[in-house]
């Protein structure tokens, strides 16, 4: 995926998610809106079956104007025009509030016309019923000009009670927020991680080809000076420019690895199918193998002579001989055994390599196909590679759509399995 690509991408997952966190908090916003005037409806006329229960006590007639004023949210000052006792006050407020089902506590208080002042009533809690409170406020309540006759309600949990009501709102936007955070989070994680990708397939690249050329001018070199009637003549220079030629090819082997995997992240487009019968294939991989390593024993065992597959027959051939030479190279000196059993199962194709080597520690063993890791070998720095080629082998399967496993054998040795579905098998 280009960078480019990569970046619309992230803009409009960051804009979907953005879009649908100011949806949420708009309706968050209604929501509120719209409990706070229910809320201040259910008040106004639970106050106001008080007032007209008060007046008919009374026997009075209503007043043309609301009795009811709000002070603020939580305040409210009712005038009643006429004497009323508080405990028939109290009565009114827990019936009314609660025929509107006012699961709040509330406190009242009552204007006192001889000494002036507000007499605090009782704080009465949601059940509708008088108690001790520390939120109880008696001089939360102040009186009103030009009023004789009225009493004040206070609501000290309403503002409270708003957030309380939303709080599946609240845990909505919360999780979206959370996902929002997680989601920048994770694209800048990504576009960095992207771009020390695009760093490191750079510099293996720059290496390998300034590697390459001067590599390439020894071996001119070397195989020039190799025919040379002195060097001919002279054993040991002979000796010294063979050593040198195959070194030198050795290091080329590794750079166009290296290159290889550089180049991995496209390899789908070099990947070129056709039909080949595997037993050839891997016959041949057997062959030159043994070329490299006479001193192995490799067994090729299969029911068929033959079984065709559609795939990419020369990176088919560099992944089973990756995986022989593997075998080969870390197996015991002058007795290493490696067995290349074709077995078939009902949905696919296993192509299973066993050696006899020294296998590979568990604490490792799932790690053996990640890009430049290496396992650690005591006394075997002699073979080490770059920690490359079973990344190689499990990037052409992935290709295919195959899968490929590794495991300890009960004894000693490893088993790589390659699983190939039958309905690419003919």
């Amino acid at each position: 995926m280009k960078l480019s690509t990569l970046n619309i991408i992230v803009f409009v997952g960051l804009i979907a998610i953005v879009g649908v966190l100011t949806m949420q908090l708009l309706m968050l916003n209604q929501a509120y809106a719209f409990e706070k005037k229910e809320i201040g409806e259910k008040i106004h006329f639970a106050l106001q079956d008080v007032v007209n229960k008060i007046y008919r006590d009374n026997n009075s007639d209503l007043p043309a104007a609301s009795p009811i004023k709000k002070v603020s949210e939580d305040y409210y000052v009712v005038n009643v025009d006429d004497a009323f006792e508080a405990p028939i006050l109290e009565y009114y407020l827990n019936l009314e509030f609660q025929k509107v089902k006012m699961d709040m506590d509330y406190e009242y208080a009552i204007y006192d016309c001889a000494s002036d002042e507000m007499v605090y009533g009782e704080y009465i809690s949601s059940s509708g019923t008088a108690e001790k409170n520390e939120k109880k406020c008696e001089n939360c309540f102040t009186k009103k000009e030009g009023l004789v006759y009225y009493f004040a309600v206070r609501f000290p949990d309403l503002k409270y009670s708003y957030i309380s009501s939303l709080q599946q709102y609240w845990i909505y936007t919360g999780v979206l927020f959370l996902v929002l955070v997680i989601y920048v989070y994770s694209v800048f994680l990504l576009l960095k991680q992207k771009k020390y990708s695009e760093l490191q397939k750079d510099f293996i690249n720059n290496m390998t080809h300034e590697f390459k050329t001067p590599l390439s001018s020894i071996l001119i070199a070397s195989n020039y000076a190799a025919k040379q009637p002195e060097i001919e003549r002279n054993v040991k220079l002979n000796k010294y420019l063979e050593i040198i030629i195959e070194q030198s090819n050795k290091l080329n082997l590794h750079i166009e690895k290296i290159l290889n995997v550089a180049k991995s992240d496209e390899m789908h487009r070099g990947i070129h199918k056709k039909e080949f019968n595997i037993v050839d294939s891997l016959e041949l991989v057997k062959e030159n193998a043994l070329l490299k390593y006479g001193h192995a024993n490799v067994n090729l065992t299969s029911l068929k002579d033959s079984y065709s597959l559609y795939a990419d027959e020369f990176h088919f051939y560099n992944i089973a001989f990756n995986i022989l030479e593997n075998a080969m190279k870390y197996g015991p000196n002058g007795s290493t055994e490696v067995n290349i059993n074709l077995v078939e199962t009902d949905k696919k194709l296993e192509i299973r390599f066993s050696d006899n080597g020294p296998g590979i520690p568990k604490d490792h063993i799932d790690y053996v196909f990640d890009r430049f890791y290496r396992v650690p070998r005591e006394n075997r720095e002699e073979v080490e590679g770059f920690g490359i080629g079973l990344f190689y082998v499990k990037k052409i399967c992935d290709l295919h759509k195959w899968k490929i496993s590794i495991a300890n054998n009960p004894e000693k040795g490893i088993t790589v399995t390659i699983a190939i579905p039958k309905k690419q098998i003919k």
